[in-house]
């Protein structure tokens, strides 16, 4: 019965650049000697991996797989580990991690800015590369949206509510990076969307006859959002994002921090 084998380490799925080695590892403990096969799977293809017999498996990252280990002992029985994704990313422009790189999230597709029509589709999509591969969470204004948790946040019927400024964190054992705030507006396409806000063109010219007279070009922005003994507020991660983006615009060298 396949009780007998028990898999204490299961493999991790990774989010890797092409050319990445890493090793897989499945470990078990059984009432006997113990054999290990691997196996992969590319599209619709599933077949064993030869050669691959041992707990780690070396691989060198080349095309997106699916990988498995079955687990057997010397009385027939046995278990297959979790099904793993090592996702590989064949083009990265920028955020191409550094070679002392320890696996924390790098960012490397940003959301983009959004103007839908009510009751329309609304998609927003980030990528991270992370070893183990990231985790997600997308927010809303600041506010933490529960049931938004894989890098594509999808809303069949966009409401007006759901307006407002959305950016994601990619999270591993290893740290956390967020992606860039972005603006979506939701309307009557009859009428002008986002309401009293400015144009993006115009609310540039705005800030650059705030910041005509400024001499230097070093800005540090601190948002605290997070409070012992106070509920989280809403707008300091909007509003360094956006101040950010604004600042790189004018030529500052923007140093931005939360919490």
């Amino acid at each position: 019965f396949s009780t007998a084998i028990a898999i204490t380490e299961q493999p991790v799925s990774i989010s890797v650049p092409v050319g990445y080695s890493f090793t897989l590892r499945c470990r078990a403990k059984g009432r006997t000697l113990l054999q290990y096969q691997w196996f992969c799977q590319h599209q619709s293809e599933c077949c064993q991996i030869p050669g691959a017999t041992n707990p780690d498996l070396p691989i060198v990252a080349e095309q997106t797989k699916l990988y498995t280990c079955r687990v057997n002992d010397l009385y027939r029985n046995a278990v297959f580990s979790d099904w793993v994704k090592v996702e590989v990313h064949q083009c990265v422009a920028r955020g191409l991690p550094p070679r002392l790189w320890g696996g924390e999230p790098v960012i490397i597709l940003n959301p983009t800015e959004q103007r839908v029509e009510v009751g329309k589709p609304l998609q927003l999509q980030c990528a991270a590369m992370g070893v183990p591969a990231p985790c997600y969470q997308w927010y809303q204004n600041g506010n933490l949206l529960e049931q938004h948790k894989r890098k594509k946040l999808w809303i069949t019927h966009a409401k007006v509510s759901d307006s407002g400024t959305y950016l994601c964190c990619a999270s591993n054992s290893h740290g956390e990076h967020w992606t860039n705030a972005v603006d979506v507006h939701v309307g009557e396409q009859s009428q002008p969307l986002g309401g009293e806000t400015l144009p993006p063109t115009e609310r540039l010219q705005l800030y650059h006859l705030v910041f005509v007279s400024a001499t230097g070009k070093i800005a540090l922005l601190v948002g605290n959002n997070r409070y012992q003994h106070h509920p989280n507020l809403m707008a300091p991660v909007k509003d360094v994002f956006e101040l950010s983006r604004l600042l790189e615009q004018l030529g500052f060298q923007v140093v931005s921090l939360l919490d």
